[in-house]
């Protein structure tokens, strides 16, 4: 306690010091400030006024961006139905009649066709508007109008997306200055653009908005559209938009107007100074996002300085009151340091209890592996990557009765209170399995009890299986969660009934189903953590990406690490968003479950070739196959052996080639293993067939063959030794 003591007396002596430090610093910057207060006073005015400039402009743009999403909203969010009018053109009408009427921002809106597209109509343009308070219609399809040649048609068709037109006078139409919001209405069926939808706004509102910016008495305020045209001014003809831009109309010939003019029309945002007419003005300016505007205000400088010495005075009272607020910041922050060193061991304190918490839910699940070693008719892995300290992934597994009972869930939400319902699921799913077999009743168990102590309403999404290690025989029942994969001769997912997740209903009915299992079968288990995991594009990794990850490997260990790998890979350096929890099941079946197997051993040398002939007539005589079958298996096992013999050791040296087939459950497999180089036939490109002879390149039409004959083809290297695995489905 005395040194904890005497480490917050040594904090406050060092504080007081800088604090005295501080204010004596504080006092000399004062006295110099008031020795230069004039020009400090311009730079403080300076800054005002382009404050103030830039925060009008902010506030006008977020108010004209108010008024554009709204006419945008409105006319995007009529899509569907007016996809749905491409077929209805009798209904027409009223879509331009609903955006008008419910849209104060909106003064007219059409749907207008794309000639031709209606055929007993081949213009088609019903238009709504409002004429004073009244809600009136009109057609645009008339040869005066000529709506297909317009602006606000032709581009958004075009461009094939919304578009903002050039502010125009709509003679024929709208009869009044504005702008419109064009969006392209495809056809659903044939994917091509049907129509074009609008929504109107007048921009008489926009000549208030900008043209009565008054934060200077004798500010200016211009809008110029992206083509140049100046749309700031009061009126309802183009003539009398350049009105209030007579002063800029001076300087038109001038280099620093077109570099000033430049920069608008190129979306920049900025500052720039003119001086014409004697008078200096400082112009700021920026855009308008998605019109393709941009907005100024010019200001002339004997408005910014008028008060240079009354703003003189307000900056040193300013500086004085903080002076004495620095003073008082600083006594308040020596009283508060010992509080905030407390505060940081507490946080500490804090971090190390959640690690002490992680450590303590890791240690609940199983992760020694293999977990039975003593087995070999089951080969397990599994990992658990929380996103944050703790998470509320789980899986779980153990054998009972020649039985393996799994499990796997992902509880609602993360942290303490998700991992909390984790270790009570897992404790009900070891509590429940040690007197029932059935998935259906250990999930129905469970749901009734998490039902009962649920009172924050969170769920849980669950597979349970039941795994006959005798026999193969698969019991299921999945409860909301992913379904698994399988990986036979060919990765596909395991059928599921969705059911509801644990812990909303309680009585709820949940299906069980059932499968078999075959020798070398294997099931892949993983939360939703693997499939939506993003990179820092948003790309999720999806399923596709996960089965490309599990084909070709047979240790389960393996296809985990491979995983995880391309998971990594994948996400790159965006964090991760969820828990990532994966369960890998191979079933390797009891001793003797195979009905045959033969074994033939040759040499690398290509008169040994011909050995192979008796040994595949052997095999399909004991399988019962037909001769053209046994016909097409020598011709692939002997392209196979073949290729060993050529490649697998060095010119001169004599190898072993041992040849292994093994007659399973309505399946033939092959494996021919050598001590030869490394070397994965599967990897050859693809042979082009379709070539001449003379174009195409040289190798790659054996292993071609061997694919085409064969079921599946894979490969590894293992304890120095290539190994060949050909599958033949019977």
């Amino acid at each position: 306690m005395k040194q904890k003591d005497d480490v917050n007396a040594s904090i406050f002596k060092r504080s007081s010091w800088t604090g005295l430090m501080l204010v004596l610093v504080a006092a000399i910057t004062l006295e110099a400030t008031s020795l230069v207060q004039y020009i400090f006073a311009r730079k403080g005015l300076e800054n005002e006024a382009s404050n103030r400039a830039m925060t009008q402009l902010e506030a006008t743009q977020y108010k004209i961006m108010d008024v554009i999403d709204q006419a945008e909203a409105a006319v995007r969010n009529s899509v569907w139905i007016a996809q749905w009018a491409l077929t209805h053109t009798d209904s027409v009408q009223l879509i331009s009649q609903r955006i008008v009427a419910d849209n104060p921002v909106i003064v007219g809106s059409t749907m207008a066709f794309v000639p031709g597209y209606v055929p007993e109509r081949p213009l088609f343009s019903p238009y709504a508007f409002w004429d004073a308070d009244t809600l009136a219609f009109t057609s645009l399809a008339t040869p005066e109008y000529d709506y297909p040649s317009q602006e606000w048609f032709v581009k958004p068709i075009e461009l094939g997306t919304g578009y903002w037109s050039e502010p125009y006078v709509d003679t024929g139409g709208g009869e009044i200055l504005m702008t419109t919001y064009s969006l392209p209405i495809t056809d659903p069926e044939t994917g091509k653009i049907a129509a074009v939808l609008t929504g109107d706004i007048s921009l008489e509102w926009l000549s208030d908005l900008v043209g009565d910016i008054e934060i200077y008495p004798n500010a200016t305020g211009i809008m110029v559209s992206r083509a140049g045209q100046w749309i700031t001014n009061k009126g309802d003809d183009t003539a009398s938009i350049n009105k209030r831009a007579r002063f800029l109309d001076q300087a038109r010939n001038r280099a620093d107007f077109k570099e000033l003019q430049q920069a608008m029309l190129s979306g920049e945002s900025g500052v720039r100074t003119l001086t014409f007419n004697k008078v200096k003005r400082t112009v700021y300016f920026a855009p308008v996002e998605k019109t393709g505007w941009s907005m100024c205000i010019a200001i002339p400088e004997s408005d910014i300085y008028k008060n240079v010495k009354r703003v003189g005075f307000w900056v040193t009272l300013l500086q004085l009151l903080g002076l004495a607020m620095l003073i008082f910041i600083l006594r308040a922050l020596v009283r508060n340091q010992a509080k905030y060193s407390k505060l940081s061991e507490r946080k500490k304190m804090m971090e190390s209890e959640l690690q002490i918490a992680s450590n303590i839910q890791m240690a609940m699940i199983p992760k020694t592996f293999p977990p039975f070693p003593e087995r070999h008719d089951l080969d397990m892995a599994a990992s658990i990557d929380p996103a944050k300290e703790i998470g509320g992934d789980l899986y779980d597994f153990f054998i009972r009765d020649d039985k393996l009972f799994f499990c796997i869930g992902d509880v609602s939400g993360k942290g303490i209170p998700a991992a909390l319902v984790m270790a009570v699921t897992r404790s009900v799913f070891r509590s429940v399995t040690t007197h029932e077999d059935r998935p259906g009743k250990i999930i129905a168990a469970m749901n009734n009890s998490m039902v009962d102590v649920n009172d924050n309403t969170m769920f849980v999404t669950f597979f349970c299986g039941v795994l006959d290690l005798k026999g193969g025989h698969l019991s299921y029942c999945n409860a909301g969660h992913n379904p698994p994969m399988i990986l036979t001769d060919a990765i596909r997912t395991l059928p599921v009934e969705a059911n509801l997740p644990l812990g909303i209903i309680k009585g709820f009915e949940y299906v069980e189903q059932e499968t078999d299992l075959q020798n070398d079968d294997a099931l892949f288990l993983y939360t939703d953590g693997l499939t939506e995991a993003e990179n820092s594009e948003q790309r999720q990794f999806g399923v596709m990406r996960t089965k490309e990850a599990l084909r070709g490997r047979k240790r389960s260990d393996l296809h985990l690490k491979n995983i995880q790998s391309e998971v990594k890979k994948f996400v790159g350096d965006a964090p991760q968003s969820d828990d990532l929890t994966m369960l890998f099941i191979h079933y390797l079946g009891k001793d003797g479950d195979s009905t045959t197997e033969r074994t033939l051993t040759l040499t690398n040398k290509i008169n040994e070739i011909s050995k192979l002939a008796g040994f595949i007539d052997d095999i399909a005589e004991s399988a019962h196959l037909d001769s053209g079958l046994a016909s097409m298996l020598n011709l692939a096992i002997e392209e196979a052996v073949t290729n060993v013999v050529n490649y697998a050791y060095p010119e001169g040296k004599e190898g072993k080639i041992d040849i292994t087939s093994t007659l399973q459950k309505g399946r033939l497999v092959f494996a021919i293993c050598d001590s030869g180089k490394p070397f994965d036939p599967t990897k050859a490109p693809k042979a082009d067939t379709q070539s001449s002879v003379e174009q195409r390149p040289i190798g790659g039409l054996g292993i071609h063959l061997v694919r085409n004959i064969m079921d599946t083809v894979n490969y590894e290297y293992k304890d120095g030794q290539n190994i060949l695995t050909l599958t033949k489905a019977l």
